[in-house]
Order: C-alpha cells, then sequence, then structure tokens
C-alpha cells in the first residue's frame, strides 16, 4: 500500500501547485519530482508493476474458474524457469548465440564459394575478355573490372550468405520468443551500466550487422538509451570482421599450438574476441551514461510473451527484403567508390612509386606503435566502405609492397588466396608476427564503423556531432588497446 500513499502525496502535491498561483507550476514540480524520485527508491518502478500484476492476479482468481490451467502456460512456466534462470540463463543464452554463430560461419562457407565461383572466377574473365575485345584501354578496364566490379563482387560473395542465414534464424528466435528471454538475462548488466535493456538485442541484431543494429536501436523508447545503443553497437562483431578473425586466428594463434588444438584455439579466441566486444560494450555505456550522456537508466517493464510457433514466410519475407537485401545493398552502394579508389591508389604512380606505397611508408611509423604495419592501417582506411574487402585488400597491398605474388593475381587487383596456409605463408613472409595478428584480431573489433554503418547512424540520429563521436571513439578505444598490448607484448 506504501506505493499508492506515495501517489496520492504526489497528487495532492500537484494540487497544491495548480493552486498556487505565486509559484512557478513547472520549476517547483520538476523539484518536487526530483525530490520523490529520490524518496521512493531505485526499485520503486518495479514493485508498483509487481503490486499490479499481483492485483490482477488476485483478481482474475477470484472471478475466473479454470477447468483446464492450460498446457501452454505450464510449458511456459516451466521453460522460464530454465532458461531465465540465475544458474542457467546466460550458459543457455551463450550456447545458442555460439549455435547461431555456428549456423552462419559454417553455413556460408559454401554459398560464399559458389558465388565467388560465378561472380569472380568466371564473370569477371569473361567481362575482362569482352572489354579487352572492344579494345577498351587498359585504365577503364582496370577501373571498372578490377576496381569498381571486384569490390562489389567480394561484398556480395562475403556478406549476402551470412545476412542470408543470420538473419533468418535471429528471427525465429524473435518470433518463437526466446529474444525477450535473452533482454530479460542482460537487462540486469545494462541497467547497472546505465543502459537500457533492451540494447542486448541490438548488440545480438549487430553481430548480423552493424548498421541494422543500429536500427533496431528503434526497440528503445528513451532518446538517451537509444543513442547509447547505436554508439556502441560498433562494438559487435558484424559478419564483415568474422572471416578476417577466422583467417587471422587460424593463422596465428591455431598456428601457434599443436596441430590437435589448432580448431579448439582457434575457435576460442575468435569467442574472446566477440565476448570481448560485449565487455566493451557494457564500459563505454557505462562511461557514457556517467558523463555525455549522463542519466538514470528507464525502467525496463518486459512482460514475456507466450512461446509460439514462427510463421516462417513472414520471417523470410522480414529477415530477406527488410533486413539482407536492404543492408547489402547499402553495402555494394558503397563498395563501388572503395574499389575504384583501391584500384588508383595501387596503380597510380608519382616518381616511380604507386600512391598505396607513399601512404604505407606514412603510415608505418605510426602503425609500428601500435603492433600493426602501414599496409593494415592504409587497408582499413580504403576499406571503410566495407570491411568484407579489408583481408583481399590487406592481401593485395602486401603483393604490391613484398612483389610476392604468389597468387599470381597481380598487384592493384583484389584477390584472395585458396587455403589458411598459402595465406599464412604470404604475410608471415612480408614480416607478420604473432603480436600483429594478436592486434590485427583486437583492431578488427575495435575500429571505425564502415560507411553503411556510419549513414545509418546519422540517419537514425540526425546529428553530425554523434555520428563523429560513434564513429571516431572505437577507433581511439582501438588505438590505446593495441598501444598497451603491443607494451606489455615487447617488454615480455
Amino acid at each position: 500500500m506504501g506505493s499508492w500513499l506515495i501517489w496520492l502525496k504526489i497528487i495532492i502535491i500537484l494540487h497544491d501547485l495548480i493552486m498556487a498561483e505565486t509559484l512557478n507550476p513547472k520549476e517547483k514540480l520538476l523539484n518536487t519530482a526530483n525530490e520523490l524520485r529520490w524518496e521512493v527508491g531505485e526499485n520503486f518502478h518495479d514493485t508498483l508493476l509487481e503490486s499490479i500484476y499481483k492485483n490482477a492476479a488476485d483478481i482474475t482468481a477470484l472471478t475466473v474458474n479454470h477447468d483446464n490451467k492450460g498446457r501452454k502456460y505450464n510449458f511456459d512456466s516451466v521453460v522460464d524457469k530454465v532458461v531465465t534462470s540465475r544458474l542457467l540463463g546466460f550458459p543457455i543464452m551463450f550456447l545458442l548465440l555460439a549455435l547461431v554463430f555456428w549456423l552462419t560461419i559454417a553455413g556460408a562457407n559454401y554459398p560464399s564459394r559458389f558465388l565467388s565461383f560465378i561472380l569472380i572466377d568466371n564473370i569477371h574473365p569473361f567481362l575482362k575478355d569482352l572489354l579487352f575485345f572492344l579494345n577498351s584501354p587498359w585504365w577503364l578496364t582496370g577501373l571498372i573490372l578490377d576496381g569498381a566490379y571486384l569490390a562489389s563482387a567480394w561484398v556480395v560473395s562475403v556478406m549476402l550468405p551470412p545476412m542470408a542465414i543470420f538473419f533468418p534464424v535471429f528471427t525465429l528466435l524473435e518470433d518463437y520468443g526466446y529474444l525477450p528471454r535473452v533482454a530479460f538475462n542482460m537487462d540486469s548488466l545494462f541497467r547497472k551500466a546505465g543502459a537500457h535493456g533492451k540494447q542486448a538485442l541490438t548488440m545480438t541484431m549487430g553481430f548480423g550487422c552493424n548498421a541494422a543494429g543500429v536500427v533496431a536501436a528503434r526497440i528503445i523508447d528513451s532518446p538517451r538509451e537509444r543513442l547509447i545503443a547505436i554508439i556502441t553497437n560498433n562494438f559487435s562483431l558484424c559478419n564483415g570482421r568474422w572471416p578476417t578473425q577466422i583467417l587471422i586466428a587460424t593463422i596465428f594463434i591455431g598456428g601457434a599450438v599443436s596441430p590437435h588444438l589448432a580448431g579448439f584455439v582457434t575457435a576460442a579466441a575468435v569467442v574472446f574476441v566477440a565476448v570481448l566486444g560485449i565487455l566493451f560494450s557494457l564500459i563505454v555505456s557505462w562511461t557514457l551514461s556517467k558523463t555525455a550522456l549522463k542519466g538514470e537508466a528507464s525502467a525496463f517493464s518486459l512482460e514475456l510473451p507466450p512461446y509460439r510457433p514462427p510463421r516462417i514466410l513472414q520471417t523470410l519475407y522480414t529477415s530477406l527484403i527488410d533486413r539482407t537485401l536492404i543492408v547489402l545493398w547499402r553495402a555494394v552502394v558503397f563498395a563501388l567508390p572503395s574499389g575504384i579508389v583501391i584500384w588508383l591508389v595501387a596503380n597510380l604512380t608519382v616518381g616511380g612509386y604507386s600512391i598505396a606505397a607513399y601512404m604505407i611508408n606514412w603510415l608505418d611509423p605510426l602503425a609500428f606503435i601500435i603492433g600493426l604495419n602501414g599496409v593494415i592501417l592504409l587497408a582499413y582506411i580504403i576499406a571503410i566502405p566495407a570491411n568484407e574487402i579489408v583481408i583481399p585488400t590487406i592481401l593485395m597491398l602486401t603483393v604490391l609492397v613484398t612483389g610476392n605474388d604468389s597468387a599470381g593475381a597481380g598487384a592493384g587487383v583484389l584477390f584472395e588466396i585458396d587455403s589458411a596456409s598459402q595465406t599464412g605463408n604470404l604475410l608471415i613472409s612480408s614480416g607478420w608476427t604473432l603480436l600483429t595478428g594478436m592486434n590485427l584480431m583486437l583492431f578488427s573489433l575495435l575500429h571505425n564503423p564502415c560507411s553503411t554503418t556510419i549513414y545509418t547512424i546519422y540517419k537514425e540520429t540526425k546529428s553530425l556531432l554523434w555520428t563523429f563521436v560513434s564513429s571516431v571513439l572505437p577507433i581511439l578505444i582501438g588505438f590505446v588497446i593495441c598501444f598497451l598490448v603491443t607494451l606489455i607484448y615487447r617488454a615480455l
């Protein structure tokens, strides 16, 4: 009854404010509301809701007769006691998410190879022969095919299959009713970080695509907490960064242990980076909520929906049309100019050296401080439109710098080496070490969003300032973390 007395007190105070002509009602109301907010305590909203539901349950028990309490209600209650329990809630959540990631990564391999075979191994040579037959200038062929076309082809072949798997599976979990349970489990962590419990859903969506995760932040009503969710979504590894994580972990982390442990260690390293991203999301959320976006976490009242069979056709439409194809189209639009830039910096020369060579030499001192190299930094600058082309760009620039064209692709042409061992040999012979591999995995997590995500952030926030903060904050953290790891590694 204490909560109802407090509400009565609030009503009396409001009445007094309205009747008092000498006072400023607006200022007095805000001051009084703030005083009462601290008087009722942090759990007032939860207590009030619990009392409302308890009263409703009591009224229902007195007025409604149940001949059969219903299997569905019992089933939901039994399952919720397991999936939302303090002991098993988080392990089940991580296992299910790991299963989704495994299905996405493993299931995307074959369709990615098929698309690569069609778009790159067949259509690209055919178009090149066609332009040669038409006597097209070499620079026009390179600009259009080796630049714009190959960049877009890599984005489609690498990005489309994972999204086409991840989004439907993710939407199935959403339709079945499990994702609200994820938000319920994560609510306490995000509330302690000064964020909203629903940020767990936007964070999970970011594992498929950060642009989609930013759009998903619309489910958060509070503008302040929605902005925190948008800024921190880049700490979720999107599908464009998974290939980099897996390849580099296979070469440098798995390659550092015995062969029979390599697979397990590689997987553990990738999962560790993903969990590290969640940790950074919580830390940055807490920091923002205590500084620039200071405020209390708003109450998150989540009524867990019943478990229900997913609607397959609607799920496919929502995930493939509204999410996959729209995000993919944005990525392709931004990848086209990126491919042109890659070809230009690799093929335009000044004084006998390419523009890329000058930029790599200029970036090398800074890269050395953070345990990377100029090739990696230049690749991330060029590949801002799409994370999917980071590895092909690194390989292309490495061939350009070292002259080691083991893949036969030629300098200035995007390509991908068929095996991890062949890629490892190229990188190691070019001076890469375990430190380079570890810091590249960290930098892949902690760097600026891709241009598609940056554009989406601006569309959602309508603010150049917060778009700038969202773009620069991760890369600043990435430089600091890589610098600290480099200091520790070189001191050992």
